[in-house]
């Protein structure tokens, strides 16, 4: 809960490198003034999240540059990544773009794919995209200058979108199959997680497996050491790491020798 500089921060800082930080730049003149007077090349935008305005687009002979992780047209908006993830992909990548007027809509410069492991979470994804990413958009300003890219638009028809995450995004719908809620589980991670109420209590499951099981939806079947949840089509959640509302996390057979759960009983109730 502490404010800490970002790593481009901490390297600009090392390398003696000049910082501004504005709280706005659609209408702040002094910054528009300062960048102007830079006569960049290229702008590169990374995780900014708001709308670049037109004065900023056209500044650079080679515009503003994007670094999006997604393969455009797919998953555009906030939260690429984990929506890749939670929709069950097993493909995502970078994607070079030259920012427009919508919302991640430019023209595509580059694009590297990347394999989605099945024990991908954001957490672990994310810094494997920036890698990529980084490496990418090197590859593309040198193209750019040497004028070897072949810029082509993206095919609105097949975009998609990864809208910012909202906390009721969290709740577990147990009337998706099981696999599907371990998808959600997986991207959502750290937040907002996967979370349902026990007791009417708020229950979060942090990890759990998809098995084939007929469990009605929700309720909960407890055996010695496991306790498993049902989901649509015959599939269950076998809740492998719990965290009972105002308790530490647990492992699952913790939490049965702890709460005593009873089979027959319902999760979001």
């Amino acid at each position: 809960m502490e404010l800490a500089f970002s790593p481009v921060k901490q390297s600009a800082l090392k390398l003696d490198l000049p910082i501004t930080q504005p709280d706005k730049i659609k209408n702040n003149q002094e910054f528009r003034d300062a960048l102007t007077a830079l006569k960049p090349d290229a702008i590169i935008v990374v995780g900014y999240g708001r709308i670049i305005p037109q004065w900023m687009i056209e500044l650079p002979k080679f515009g503003n540059i994007n670094v999006h992780a997604s393969l455009l047209p797919k998953y555009r908006g906030a939260a690429p990544i984990q929506w890749a993830i939670a929709r069950g992909e097993t493909m995502t990548g970078v994607t070079i773009m030259k920012i427009d007027a919508g919302l991640d809509t430019g023209d595509i410069l580059s694009q590297e794919q990347l394999a989605i492991n099945a024990e991908d979470t954001s957490e672990t994804l994310g810094p494997r995209l920036a890698i990529v990413g980084a490496e990418l958009l090197a590859k593309t300003l040198l193209a750019l200058r040497a004028g070897t890219i072949r810029v082509h638009p993206q095919d609105d028809a097949k975009s998609t979108l990864a809208p910012i995450l909202t906390k009721e995004d969290g709740r577990i719908d147990f009337s998706l199959t099981a696999n599907e809620i371990c998808n959600r589980l997986r991207g959502f991670q750290p937040w907002p997680g996967a979370f349902t109420t026990f007791h009417a209590r708020n229950f979060h499951i942090w990890k759990a497996a998809a098995c084939d099981r007929a469990i009605p939806s929700g309720q909960i079947i407890v055996e010695s050491d496991g306790i498993f949840a049902g989901c649509k089509q015959n599939t269950a959640l076998e809740l492998l790491e719990v965290q009972p509302e105002g308790k530490k996390r647990m492992a699952a057979r913790d939490f049965i020798h702890g709460y005593h759960p009873r089979s027959g009983e319902k999760l979001g109730e």
